[in-house]
């Protein structure tokens, strides 16, 4: 089903429940409005702050050529560095599985493994991921779960990029 489609089956249920309720056809026009520009905006920020490019697969080969459809469904290729190996979450599913607040609450707190950037996640503000949620969420859930991460010093089963520094001066050369 294209995203299109769902979210004008979403925003018809919406607007029927929105009608139901205030009974009142321009308020609930008004209120579809405000959902679409709430995807809308979540879509740009998710696009600018880089969620695809570690959350769905192939993205940053292909410099974003991949149907909207397929995005943040997570991938198999780990991240690989001194915290051992990270994997990307599926956060279409993710998004099914927590409450707006839940997301929010944890993407406000959580430090969890690299390459994350949760010191900058966690500093937007509450409208934006909020926005960002109802986004993944109307794009609804597809995939399956990505791999637990690895401990360091295990090899992992699944492709990888390395994260290790190369080349790097010795310690006491930068003492010099």
């Amino acid at each position: 089903m294209s995203k299109r489609i769902a979210i004008t089956g979403l925003l018809f249920i919406v607007l029927a429940a929105c009608t139901e309720q205030t009974k009142n056809k321009a308020e609930a026009q008004s209120t579809v409005t405000d959902i679409i520009d709430q995807i809308d905006k979540g879509r740009y920020l998710a696009i600018v702050s880089g969620c695809n490019d570690c959350h769905t697969d192939g993205y940053l080969m292909t410099e974003g050529k991949i149907p909207e459809g397929q995005w943040l469904a997570g991938t198999r290729i780990g991240w690989q560095g001194p915290w051992g190996t990270t994997y990307p979450s599926n956060l279409r599913l993710r998004v099914q599985q927590w409450t707006e607040d839940q997301w929010v609450e944890t993407l406000k707190t959580r430090k969890a493994l690299p390459p994350m950037p949760w010191m900058n996640i966690s500093q937007m503000k509450e409208e934006d991921l909020r926005a960002i949620y109802q986004y993944i969420h109307s794009l609804g859930p597809t995939g399956e779960e990505m791999p637990l991460a690895v401990a360091p010093g295990v090899m992992p089963t699944t492709p990888y990029v390395s994260l290790f520094p190369q080349n790097m001066p010795q310690a006491n050369a930068l003492e010099q």
